[in-house]
């Protein structure tokens, strides 16, 4: 390979990193709090978007070396084949089964059918880890709230709309308010401790 080439080579795979880090950062910022619902679903990929990127980062720094003899070649293909090979299954089971949990609930907001209340584990094991979340707006207009996140041993009970813009996640030690505007946007919540069983 001539030395122009090689550099429009190594160019080429530096540019192809960029993209690659470029579209994953509106996912990342999607999920975050008000972040867009489906940016985040089609974006959001960590695994996938950033590994490529440094996958393609690091091709392009081998790519600058010359390797003069045939032995020298070999063997640099034989270390960067499994590399790609390994980094390329790993990002694909990611992206194919690395979903966002089991929905365990869906609760429209009796008042208003573009507000949605989910509760999803999120779990990778046995015992559930439950999110709840508010989406608000319907189609790629969706936003999405976190109301929090809560393990088993947390005391998760149940979140419910409990009234016209208002939602009560019941924990087995408090309960936590939450009032959503008009606009959709999630408030602070209200949280006020639930009195301790006696045995």
């Amino acid at each position: 390979m001539t030395g122009t080439r090689r550099r429009q080579v190594v160019w080429w795979l530096r540019g192809a990193a960029l993209v690659a880090f470029l579209v994953y950062l509106p996912g990342y910022f999607s999920s975050r709090q008000g972040g867009l619902v489906e940016v985040e679903r089609w974006l959001n990929h960590p695994v996938l978007l950033l590994g490529t990127a440094v996958a393609l980062a690091m091709a392009s720094a081998v790519a600058q070396f010359e390797f003069r003899t045939r032995w020298a070649q070999i063997g640099c293909a034989a270390v960067l084949s499994p590399l790609l090979v390994v980094g390329a299954a790993v990002g694909a089971l990611a992206y194919f089964f690395g979903g966002d949990g089991r929905l365990v609930d869906r609760k429209p907001d009796p008042d208003r059918s573009d507000r949605v209340l989910s509760i999803t584990d999120i779990a990778f094991s046995i015992d559930p880890v439950y999110r709840v979340e508010l989406v608000s707006g319907t189609g790629w207009s969706a936003r999405h709230w976190s109301l929090g996140t809560w393990g088993d041993e947390e005391g998760f009970l149940r979140a419910d709309w409990s009234g016209p813009g208002e939602i009560t996640v019941t924990l087995e030690h408090e309960t936590r308010v939450f009032t959503v505007d008009k606009g959709g946007t999630l408030g602070e919540p209200s949280v006020t401790p639930r009195p301790r069983r006696s045995l």
